[in-house]
């Protein structure tokens, strides 16, 4: 069959539509998207078994993480935070393999494609050996965790970490944080071989990542960002930044300025950064994230389980500020669920309702989704986050059958979508014109969970 597909109704870059033929040519960008036509007149083309939405994007994953989601659920001290969940997660870590991570990519990367993500923004820094010995292949852990995006077929933009302190003011790094150490030449060298390794899947990026501002100093954020863009302008940048108060406070004894504060008056931030968190804020400098057109990536269920707080969402739609979301430590790989999440956040702290709303879109489900799918593509470097000519084939089509989409319509199959309940509502998912999962199922599934389950028993045993 070509590659056309025939949508009963689909949601456009400007509002629902009906009856909709959508082309992608064999790099998987979209080549037509003609409405008011009837399935007749189109022979040759897949039928859409529901609505058709424009995948999300998940712009923030550590995902070894998602081997330990539950681990870290136990009082060990009773002022538990952030800080203490660090603790747990570096013991476990410690005994990770390349074989080992690149099984836990894979049946992450395979939930988040079930469950409507596209593309995945992979945050890593877990780039050595045991004690910080280097593989003999600098890049063998970015490599292992690229290959299964590449076996399961999402989108997904590598972001190696540069991790050089253990704290503000160039504090060493500790025992547990070995693994981890690069310099600014050594992690270019790791950008360079992932970029080198596929360089030809169209769906794989490569950028940067500065881990936050207690592991770098300016000279070697500087240096790291001007290496990154010497090779490749585009390239996306990606940092933690101001997710808990103490490192906020941390930041203000060392510096005297607040981490975003400090940030923007030492570097340029612009369209190709992504500040995930931002969670303690001034208003000042949620105006400046806002105005510089840098992606707020805030992570609901992750931000909740470790406590740290709330993103002043509703200041930065004010401020016309550019989001999106991430999955971070994978305590759910389901975008629905961070979407409401942050809703309901918002609702709990002003005490009304339906906040994620304009008077030109009253619909809460689809300003969610569409503004963090515009928002994820954006810090991904993605061509993506719209149904559109030019932009990536990147689609989902959800379940017409299901009871809770029954008697919806356009924005109401959005709202549907996000606020009824954790039911998966998501049939088939296609990234870069390629079917990854059909009928909610993926042709590599038994084996990926089978590898899983093997590495799971190792480490928990």
């Amino acid at each position: 069959m070509a590659n056309r597909l025939f949508a009963k109704s689909a949601l456009l870059a400007d509002g629902w539509a009906e009856n909709i033929l959508l082309e992608w040519d064999c790099d998987g960008d979209l080549t037509v998207v003609q409405s008011a036509l009837a399935p007749d007149e189109i022979p040759d083309a897949e039928i859409a078994d529901g609505p058709v939405l424009p995948g999300m994007t998940n712009l923030h994953s550590h995902a070894f993480q998602r081997a330990m989601a539950g681990l870290a659920e136990r009082q060990g001290d009773p002022q538990d935070s952030f800080w203490t969940w660090r603790e747990v997660m570096y013991g476990f870590l410690a005994r990770i393999t390349p074989e080992d991570a690149q099984a836990i990519a894979a049946q992450l990367y395979l939930e988040c494609l079930k469950r409507g993500y596209t593309a995945i923004g992979e945050f890593h820094y877990l780039h050595h050996g045991p004690g910080g010995a280097h593989y003999d292949n600098i890049a063998e852990m970015s490599c292992r965790v690229m290959q299964a995006a590449q076996a399961t077929g999402i989108a997904a933009t590598h972001l190696p970490v540069l991790y050089a302190y253990g704290g503000f003011g160039a504090t060493p790094l500790g025992t547990a944080q070995q693994r981890f150490k690069n310099d600014p030449d050594g992690i270019i060298e790791i950008i360079s071989a992932t970029r080198q390794a596929f360089a030809d899947n169209p769906n794989i990026r490569v950028g940067l990542a500065p881990h936050s501002l207690r592991a770098v100093d300016e000279a070697y954020l500087t240096q790291a960002v001007t290496s990154l863009h010497e090779e490749d302008h585009t390239a996306p940048v990606h940092i933690h930044i101001a997710e808990q108060v103490r490192e906020v406070e941390d930041c203000l004894a060392w510096s005297g300025q607040r981490p975003v504060e400090w940030l923007y008056d030492k570097i340029e931030v612009d369209g190709r950064w992504c500040l995930v968190h931002a969670t303690h804020l001034t208003d000042g400098e949620c105006d400046r994230i806002a105005a510089s057109k840098a992606v707020a990536g805030i992570c609901p269920t992750t931000e909740a389980n470790l406590g740290d707080g709330l993103f002043p969402f509703l200041r930065f739609r004010e401020q016309k500020g550019i989001w999106g979301i991430g999955s971070d430590s994978h305590v759910s790989q389901c975008p629905v669920e961070e979407l409401r999440l942050l809703e309901y956040g918002q609702r709990l702290t002003h005490r009304r309702r339906n906040l994620a709303a304009s008077e030109t879109q009253p619909s809460v489900g689809a300003t969610l989704w569409t503004e963090a799918a515009h928002g994820g593509a954006q810090a991904l470097a993605r061509n993506a986050g719209t149904i559109a000519v030019g932009k990536r084939a990147d689609l989902i089509v959800l379940d017409a059958d299901h009871v809770n989409l029954h008697g919806k319509n356009g924005d109401q199959i959005l709202d549907a979508l996000v606020f009824s309940g954790n039911d998966n509502l998501i049939r088939d998912v296609m990234v870069g014109g390629h079917w990854r999962i059909r009928e909610r199922t993926h042709p590599l599934e038994s084996e990926i969970r089978t590898r899983f389950k093997a590495v799971l028993e190792r480490l928990t045993a």
